[in-house]
């Protein structure tokens, strides 16, 4: 695993945009195309906003959604279906874009994506961490054995508080309890993972999934067993360890 440090979370998301659209353009040249996984929540606002900008050829580009909610629709605030849309796919002209659109019904959407997931291999996952440790939607303890590429999936209480916290939903009743969300194994096979996570609140997660062995209490801790995985964090994510200790390039 190798660690970005940055002071900022704009820096930050500049430098993981920056190493996304690298790993992009080379699959482009090649195979003619690239493939990527794209993860929501508000730490990976500043990686959006610059990768947008960077010199790609989007044409050539097929998006897929890592995971969403079950319970609401496209017009709630918190579907990271809208979110994507506003924030990426509308920004940009991809060659196609794979959503977890639930209106679909739960069963036929999985189906639908695991297939078009085993096409080809994804070139490049940027996958977030949550404040639990949770990688996608895997809670802990996260199922690290399905071969499924996508499951329906129990939120656990410090997840759904941290939709909360972030202002997603007015209250915590109001935030689903299920979503359907890419297992950790698929989410391993990506051939390059970039996870930019940001802020304070996530410096308890950056700690456990640094220091800690492999386990599914920690589901981030199963990056350490891939072969190019790259953290991106800044001075409040990283503010519970020694960046240096772990050789974060700076």
């Amino acid at each position: 695993m190798k660690i970005y440090y940055s002071e900022t979370a704009e820096q930050l998301g500049a430098k993981a945009a920056a190493l996304i659209a690298k790993y992009l353009n080379e699959a482009i040249a090649e195979k003619g195309s690239a493939r990527l996984i794209l993860s929501t929540g508000a730490s990976q606002f500043t990686t959006l906003s610059a990768l947008v900008n960077l010199d790609v050829d989007w044409t050539k580009v097929e998006m897929f959604h890592l995971d969403e909610y079950i319970g609401i629709d496209e017009s709630h605030p918190a579907s990271f279906v809208k979110y994507l849309k506003e924030r990426f796919v509308s920004k940009i002209n991809l060659k196609a874009a794979h959503f977890v659109n639930v209106a679909e019904g739960v069963d036929n959407i999985i189906a639908k994506l695991t297939k078009e997931l085993n096409e080809a291999v994804v070139d490049v996952g940027v996958i977030g961490i949550g404040e639990n440790g949770h990688i996608a939607f895997n809670d802990p303890p996260a199922d690290f054995d399905t071969e499924e590429a996508y499951k329906v999936v129990n939120l656990d209480a410090k997840c759904r508080n941290q939709q909360l916290g972030e202002g997603w939903f007015p209250t915590i009743d109001d935030v689903p309890k299920q979503a359907i969300s890419m297992t950790v194994k698929q989410i391993l096979k990506c051939r390059h993972i970039v996870s930019a996570v940001p802020y304070a609140v996530k410096a308890q997660a950056i700690h456990d999934t640094l220091t800690q062995e492999v386990n599914n209490m920690v589901p981030a801790t199963a990056f350490k067993t891939h072969d190019d995985v790259n953290l991106f964090i800044d001075k409040d994510s990283a503010s519970m360890v020694n960046v240096d200790k772990f050789g974060a390039i700076k």
